[in-house]
């Protein structure tokens, strides 16, 4: 199974920048299960991220953006459920 993520942003909001950080950090963490990830450009304030076709993050559902731990988990939950994320898996205490 080929496991591809896309990702829309909104140009007119600026968030290309945003959304080429977490590919970069995506494609980093999970250089051996992804095969593609995509940024895709959209408008009306649009930003979320697919999985295997299933979305994972809204920022209109969610009321904002991920943090690129909350993402890495999410994006693992569906490539690679029993992979360890090491340091990212552990939860801070603050």
């Amino acid at each position: 199974m080929s496991n591809n993520v896309y990702i829309t942003y909104c140009t007119g909001c600026k968030w290309m920048l945003r959304s080429a950080w977490m590919a970069q950090e995506l494609l980093s963490t999970f250089e051996e299960e992804l095969d593609e990830l995509t940024l895709k450009p959209g408008s009306g304030g649009i930003f979320e991220i697919h999985v295997n076709g299933k979305r994972i993050w809204s920022r209109k559902e969610k009321g904002g953006f991920p943090d690129i731990r909350e993402l890495k988990q999410l994006v693992r939950n569906e490539v690679s459920p029993d992979r360890s994320l090491g340091h990212t898996d552990q939860v801070s205490s603050s």
